[in-house]
Parts: C-alpha cells; sequence; structure tokens
C-alpha cells in the first residue's frame, strides 16, 4: 500500500497570528488591556516565541524552559511547562492570561487549514492512498481536525506526547507505517522541520519539505506530493 505520512502545524495546518491569539485570550478571560498595550505585549510574546506553531524564541531561553525545551514534545506536562515558561517572561495584566494562552492554541478555532490542505487530502484518499499524521506535539489535535473536516481523510494520527519520544526518532514514523499496514519504502513523509520530519528518511521512506509560512502566502505549497505519489 501506497501511504502518505504528514506533519501538522506548518504542513497542513497554520496557527492563527500572535496578535489574534491574545486578542482571544484576553477576551476569554474579560481582561481589558489599551490597543497600543495589546499590539506591545503580542510583540513581546512573539519575540520569546510563547506561541506554539509560531514563531521560535529569539532571546535566550530562561534556565527553567531550557531544562525542558529540547524534548518539551514528548508530554503533555513538559509542553506545557514549556511555553508557559516563554510566556511568562512576558509581563501581562492578569497572571490568569498565561493559561489561557495555551489553552487558546489548543482550540480548533486557532488553526486554519493550508488552502490546498482539503483537496490534497481528499484526491489521495480517492486514489487509494493510505493517510497517517505524524507530529511532534504536547496535546491533541484531533479536535482540529474534526472542526475542519480533514478527520475524514485520516487513517492514524502518531502523536509524539502520546508515545513518549519525538521526531526525529524513526519509531514515531515506524508506528505510523505499522498502523496503515505500510511499507516505509512505498511511504512518503511530508513536513516543514527538515531535522525533525527527516527522520523518515531512516526508515527508508521519501521526505518532501514544504515552508512553514502564512496561510495567505502558501496557497499550493501540497500540491507536489500529488505528482511525487502518482
Amino acid at each position: 500500500m501506497i501511504a502518505v505520512l504528514f506533519d501538522f502545524s506548518g504542513t497542513l495546518f497554520r496557527v492563527e497570528s500572535t496578535e489574534s491569539w491574545l486578542r482571544a485570550a484576553l477576551g476569554e478571560t474579560g481582561v481589558a488591556l489599551a490597543e497600543e498595550e495589546v499590539l506591545r505585549a503580542a510583540g513581546a510574546l512573539e519575540a520569546v516565541g510563547a506561541l506554539p506553531g509560531g514563531s521560535f524564541p529569539t532571546r535566550r531561553l530562561p534556565e527553567e524552559v531550557a531544562a525542558v525545551w529540547g524534548v518539551r514534545d514528548r508530554s503533555a506536562e513538559l509542553h506545557r511547562a514549556a511555553y508557559t515558561g516563554l510566556s511568562r517572561q512576558v509581563e501581562l495584566p492578569d497572571p490568569r492570561l498565561h493559561d489561557a494562552l495555551y489553552e487558546r492554541h489548543m482550540t480548533p478555532a486557532a488553526w486554519r487549514p493550508y488552502p490546498d490542505a482539503a483537496e490534497v487530502l481528499a484526491t489521495l484518499r480517492e486514489r487509494g492512498t493510505a493517510i497517517g499524521v505524524v507530529s511532534n506535539i504536547g496535546w491533541d489535535l484531533r479536535p482540529v481536525f474534526r472542526e475542519h473536516s480533514l478527520d475524514r481523510y485520516v487513517d492514524t494520527y502518531v502523536l509524539s506526547y502520546e508515545h513518549g519520544t519525538q521526531k526525529p526518532d524513526a519509531r514515531l514514523f515506524a508506528a505510523a507505517c505499522d498502523a496503515l499496514g505500510a511499507d516505509p519504502r512505498r511511504t512518503l513523509m511530508v513536513g516543514d522541520d527538515r531535522r525533525a520530519d527527516g527522520g523518515a528518511a531512516v526508515l527508508g521512506c521519501g521526505v518532501h519539505f514544504v515552508d512553514h509560512l502564512p496561510v495567505a502566502d502558501r496557497p499550493d505549497g501540497l500540491r507536489p506530493v500529488l505528482d511525487l505519489v502518482g
């Protein structure tokens, strides 16, 4: 059986902007903030890399975050500790906002599929191609797929926090191939991270990379996959 494995963030979906993320958390907590302060706080959160799926940190990691950063996707607890640790570098008017921000990024409303994601997944399904999602993540992304009506195309999910390890560990890709009944040598891994997603090559999988861009800037980045798998 021919199979295609997809990464989640930056591949099939993109998280909302940091400003949108902050505004949603402010609305959820009922915290009022002047417009200039919203923009200032959003810029500061962006700089520290506090939004999972957003920009990586541009500043030196605080000691408590550095201790877990490299293994943050191995458990839900580590993932939360890493990202709330980053957000707490930014002074916000209410301490509840740090947890509210983390909770917001796990909601389907925080994510948008790339414009060609549904078309590519549907076409692969019509061709009889098995489809899996292999993601470094600290929470259950299945509701995101359901909310955006893409779950119908996915045969299996292999999520790092559920396996206690993270890409590029080949065991995650092997687990996906096993679940699909697919030969790794007839499987393509599609992702945006050359190191993490490139780990599938160890098993003999083909690997194809896409650019992690805003949704509006990448309208057809997934379509080449259809030609690669025939």
